[in-house]
């Protein structure tokens, strides 16, 4: 079986995220010299050519770009890893929750207040993310659970509990042509400008936002219009309106963790947000599941 050390994964992942084996170097803080032998020691290692060198430039081989893929995760695993067990063995162990500023649908103060019922309960840290990486920080550990928008966070290789369903809204500028309707459909909104998510790939044509504050402001001075679940725009900030749009599909608030993560700390924790968003927990126009 042919093994490779976490640290020439790391040597080779730098050269191919460069590609160039002096800024590589600088930045692993390492001799080019020494780079240089360790990649070929891969090479030759593995059998295969990972990478094409000239004296003006380096590519990645199709070899190479499957080891980049593959080592990227490998590495992030190992991390992850070691985050994982150097928690596990604290005393205290604590609890760290993800979200996105205002991406809870109203249910976090009840979540936070049925776990800390529970005998097992540990101090949780609440840690807000940017706009799309939320999965990012389950994955490399530095989170333990996450509250995600389902489908439009990304949950491959998570388990995860569906925790309130809702509609989705077209935010509009109150003067906008389409303000007064009382619902839309996609096609009115053909032709609209949309925004680019920092970190999507698959945006809109608009300009590029990191928040829904960001978003809104932009929808406000009449830069662009979006849709999104309801609640991640109430109360519904003055000078908008937001339209039902019937066809665009439900939005649902889960509860995420790593599937490989059965740690009675995180099952508690899913366990009380479920409790927490019985139907009895639900308001406006989403569903409690």
């Amino acid at each position: 079986m042919v093994e490779l050390e976490t640290r020439e994964l790391e040597y080779f992942i730098a050269v191919a995220e460069e590609l160039h084996f002096g800024r590589a170097a600088v930045r692993l803080a390492i001799a080019q010299p020494a780079l240089s032998k360790a990649i070929r020691r891969v090479e030759t290692r593995l059998g295969v050519r990972l990478l094409v060198r000239s004296s003006r430039h380096v590519s990645l081989t199709p070899a190479g770009e499957a080891l980049l893929e593959h080592g990227r995760h490998a590495v992030n695993a190992v991390s992850a890893a070691v985050r994982s067990a150097r928690r596990a063995a604290e005393a205290e162990a604590r609890l760290r929750l993800v979200i996105k500023p205002g991406g809870d649908a109203g249910l976090l103060s009840g979540i936070l207040a049925e776990y800390a019922r529970r005998p097992d309960a540990r101090r949780v840290d609440i840690l807000f993310s940017g706009g799309t990486d939320r999965v990012d920080q389950l994955r490399d550990g530095r989170a333990d659970v996450a509250l995600l928008y389902v489908p439009f966070d990304d949950v491959e290789g998570l388990a995860h509990e569906t925790l309130y369903v809702e509609g989705r809204v077209a935010i509009l500028p109150a003067g906008h042509r389409l303000a007064s309707r009382g619902e839309l459909r996609m096609a009115d909104l053909d032709g609209e400008t949309m925004p680019r998510w920092k970190g999507v790939d698959d945006g809109g044509s608009g300009p590029e936002v990191v928040d829904v504050a960001q978003m809104t402001h932009l929808i406000t001075v009449g830069r662009m219009i979006a849709v999104l679940p309801r609640s991640l725009v109430e109360p519904v900030p003055a000078g908008l309106v937001c339209v039902p749009v019937t066809d665009a599909g439900d939005s649902r608030l889960a509860v995420a963790w790593p599937e490989l993560d059965r740690r009675p700390l995180v099952a508690s924790f899913v366990a009380a947000a479920v409790a927490a968003s019985h139907p009895s927990a639900a308001a406006g126009t989403g569903t409690a599941v």
